[in-house]
């Protein structure tokens, strides 16, 4: 059986008509574990491209292919990338439909010891590969025989495959083994044609993805990795890195592992490893572990880091990430959100790879990750190449919340948060669609102390794009703001987090405005000071719980791995900074701490929201009359709390913790 898996590499973007690029996980070296490639990719390749059927001959071993063209992949045309050009007729509307590849490779270890022989694929429309005159793969092309003239189906190009091919090992030989691919077309109006190929085996199984934590919940997680061979799956588990006494074992061989762990203790530290049924492969050591959730609506210390826009590899992207993870409170985090364009540019499996997978994989392996879908996350055909393939999402309620029955949009709750992530990017945004629709229902069944939402396209922002402006991105910006801010301010949502705006924007508590920035009327900025307590003050809910129209404060954090120009002058918005940077949230009781910290470590906004502790002022007495004064503060075993007031009355004190409990 040939298997997907998602690998790492390069790929330069192909969207057009007929591509083939087949290629490998390059891993060099026959150390135990590791791949070797036998056929390197740009390598040398015979091709046959008159526009004639060839014998089913073509593909053996004695076939003598001398008198063919040969030239370096990648080969075909239509692509500035294409190092060898091969011809596709004298008809640009009339291509020729099949042309035929050739080449060979040694193998660097005895056929007999091979565990594994993979091929990854990039494809568009459709192909046949041969090894030693035996079919081995066959990608978006018909069942039975293959004839010149066979089209294929259409395959989007861009995302590279990784197929198993281990059932044709006992036909591998030591040297001279032939590989040859047909690539045929969808049509004879195809606009291109590429051809690279790599080819690689594998003495062991090894990690090569992951693992990575998801559907985190106060019982249970998932753990996900993959492996360069297809293996069964076991992850053993325990409360220390040596008594991982037990284990649960997944029978499905493959290369992509998903295990579910249930049965266990609410905010609790387990370590683990993954493997297979006979051996462990990573972990059983202090930095694999996680946390099952804290016990639901139990108000517990909750720390969530946030990244927008993060998927730009390079050294911005380190410099965000490291300015986080090197905070010694980064080691408490207990959620992680993406907020969109979390792999640059089409957001196929080699940029996942690179830009997520391989970037963050200390943090992947402890904290759980929940991501919205933005516009580089393209969704195409095929396995094992877009945004929901490479993630396990809730979909039935599995960590909280209302089943919303796809991975688009979903919610799930943590201690005392419920957290909602909504699809701007692909699914409907009318007000009457099955997002919106769920999304009251969600809410409104939303029992917990604080509400945060997440989406790519912010309703507000002045940044790389205009929110004011209806055309941009599709009207998604505006879609949100007018038919879901009204769903949000009415059933208690206390924070929206968006990207898709490379800076960093954050308004003060506003409710009720759903339209361009000038329509913006004081009334619906309920407190546009700074938030922070050692400033004009937190801002202050009344209700501990969901309730209509106290207000909302929306954070623009697009700026995970790149910045762009803009004028940053958004009425509603309290900061706005052109700098690299990432959020982080802390919840703890009644309290919301929000923190933007740069590129270097550096804080550059904050402010807290409460809720619940809120005293009301006496009808007819303005705030600005009533004055509380503590000290020391913070307090300390003895404390002194002074009150000032107009005229003599009677005043009721109350100290609350940080929890939110009366002391």
């Amino acid at each position: 059986m040939i298997r997907t898996l998602k690998t790492r590499g390069a790929i330069a973007p192909a969207f057009a008509c007929c591509i083939l690029t087949i290629a490998v996980l390059v891993i060099t070296g026959s150390a135990a574990g590791a791949q070797t490639v036998v056929l390197p990719r740009e390598s040398v390749w015979r091709f046959e491209d008159s526009g004639v059927a060839l014998p089913a001959t073509w593909v053996d071993t004695g076939f003598v292919d001398a008198a063919w063209d040969s030239g370096a992949a990648p080969l075909g045309y239509g692509e500035s990338y294409i190092v060898t050009p091969t011809s596709y007729g004298p008809d640009p509307q009339n291509k020729y439909i099949t042309t035929y590849f050739r080449s060979t490779f040694d193998l660097q270890d005895d056929p007999l010891d091979i565990l594994s022989f993979t091929l990854r694929t990039n494809f568009d429309d459709g192909f046949v590969a041969y090894l030693n005159g035996q079919e081995i793969l066959r990608r978006s092309m018909p069942a039975g025989p293959i004839l010149y003239s066979t089209e294929a189906s259409l395959h989007e190009g861009g995302g590279y495959e990784l197929w198993d091919a281990s059932a044709a090992i006992p036909a591998l030989t030591a040297t001279g083994n032939v590989i040859a691919v047909e690539v045929h077309q969808a049509s004879p109006n195809s606009s291109d044609l590429v051809m690279d190929f790599e080819v690689a085996t594998s003495l062991s199984a090894t990690v090569v993805r992951g693992p990575f934590l998801q559907l985190p919940s106060e019982s249970g997680v998932t753990l996900c990795w993959n492996t360069n061979a297809a293996t069964d799956a076991r992850v053993w588990y325990g409360a220390t890195p040596t008594t991982l006494t037990q284990s649960v074992t997944d029978p499905t061989v493959g290369f992509e592992h998903s295990v579910a762990l249930s049965g266990l203790q609410p905010g609790t530290t387990y370590y683990y490893s993954v493997g297979t049924s006979t051996e462990a492969l990573v972990g059983a050591d202090a930095d694999h572990r996680f946390a099952t959730s804290p016990t639901p609506g139990v108000p517990t210390p909750v720390r969530i880091w946030v990244i927008g826009d993060s998927g730009q590899s390079g050294t911005s992207q380190d410099a965000v990430r490291d300015a986080y993870l090197s905070r010694p409170d980064a080691a408490d985090t207990d959620l992680w959100l993406l907020l969109g364009d979390n792999a640059y540019e089409i957001g196929d499996e080699v940029e996942y790879q690179a830009a997520l997978f391989d970037e963050y994989s200390d943090l992947l392996r402890n904290v759980p990750v929940f991501p919205t879908r933005g516009n580089h996350d393209i969704v195409r055909a095929g396995d094992s190449n877009d945004y929901f393939e490479f993630f396990q999402l809730p979909t039935a309620g599995e960590s909280g919340g209302v089943a919303s029955g796809t991975e688009a949009y979903y919610s799930f709750e943590f201690a005392n948060v419920h957290f909602v992530c909504l699809d701007s990017e692909g699914s409907d945004r009318s007000p009457t669609g099955p997002m919106a629709t769920w999304l009251r229902q969600d809410l409104a069944a939303n029992l917990k102390d604080w509400t945060i939402a997440f989406w790519h396209h912010p309703p507000y922002t002045r940044g790389s794009h205009d929110s004011d402006d209806p055309g941009d991105s599709g009207g998604r910006m505006t879609e949100m703001r007018e038919n879901f801010l009204p769903i949000t301010d009415s059933l208690g949502v206390d924070l929206v987090l968006s990207g898709h705006s490379h800076s960093h924007e954050r308004t003060g508590l506003l409710d009720g405005h759903y339209d361009v920035s000038s329509t913006l009327l004081p009334s619906m900025v309920l407190d546009g000071g700074n938030g922070r307590v050692s400033g004009d003050g937190a801002y202050e809910k009344a209700t501990l719980g969901s309730a209509p129209h106290e207000g909302c404060v929306y954070v623009v954090a697009g700026n995970g791995s790149k910045t762009s120009d803009g004028p940053l002058d958004h009425p509603a918005m309290y900061a706005s900074q052109d700098r690299l940077g990432s959020v982080l949230l802390d919840v703890t009781g009644a309290r919301l701490d929000v923190t933007f910290i740069d590129e270097n470590g550096t804080q550059r906004d904050s402010f807290t929201m409460t809720k619940g502790l809120v005293t009301p002022v006496p009808v007819g007495l303005p705030s600005s009359r009533l004055s509380v004064r503590a000290s020391p503060s913070p307090f300390g075993v003895s404390t002194s709390v002074e009150f000032t007031v107009p005229s003599a009355d009677r005043v009721e004190v109350r100290v609350i913790d940080a929890a939110g409990r009366v002391v």
